[in-house]
């Protein structure tokens, strides 16, 4: 005899398809968590997406300076990884639009109106990184956008502009330009590896 919970389960599932369902949905009326099943051997096996988790080998630190640089990358990463992403949401879609824009004033008009925006929104923010963390996103910009911080500036705001904010940055000890290489730097390798992570939910 089919159990009530088996027969609530069977139903839901035939009401939605599996694939709505690939993913975990709690229920506040049942008290639980609705999965998408399948039927095996007479009996209904839940079924499950599960993140892919990439596996490295054993970090060895061979001297207390790289174990802190890891452990800092791993706090700078989750500080400013989810801002990086923005950033390269809004870059596709800023760039897309001034494609829209033929006149040149308009389109200035335009950049500057959303500059102002942007930094009311997010400068409150900004003021809360470290240097590290500052310079963390601006390589990680460059992963992201596939250019360096220095030339979407440039592109976007002009040359005299984006050198104004890369003597700005020289002052405080980073660069504009810094892009991000996994090929030739070690210490972009292990950045790498702690995105990888953090996106498959690891760290």
């Amino acid at each position: 005899m089919i159990s009530v919970k088996r027969f609530i389960v069977f139903f839901l599932l035939g009401m939605f398809s599996i694939t709505a369902w690939s993913v975990p949905y709690y229920s506040e009326q049942l008290q639980g968590y609705l999965l998408a099943g399948e039927w095996y051997k007479g009996e209904i096996i839940p079924v499950t997406e599960l993140n892919e988790i990439p596996v490295f080998p054993r970090l060895k630190f061979k001297t207390k300076k790289s174990e802190k640089f890891y452990w800092r990358t791993v706090r700078d990463v989750k500080k400013v990884y989810p801002y990086v992403k923005f950033v390269g949401q809004e870059y596709r879609r800023i760039d897309a639009m001034c494609d829209t824009i033929s006149d040149k004033k308009e389109k200035k008009k335009y950049l500057k109106k959303y500059e102002k925006e942007l930094l009311a929104k997010y400068k409150p923010i900004m003021k809360t990184f470290t240097l590290s963390q500052g310079k963390m996103m601006i390589k990680l910009i460059d992963r992201e956008c596939d250019k360096n911080s220095y030339d979407l500036i440039k592109q976007f705001r002009g040359g005299f502009v984006a050198w104004w904010w890369q003597v700005f940055a020289k002052m405080l000890g980073a660069d504009l330009k810094d892009d991000y290489d996994i090929s030739q730097k070690e210490q972009d390798k292990i950045i790498e590896r702690v995105i990888l992570l953090y996106e498959a939910g690891a760290l």
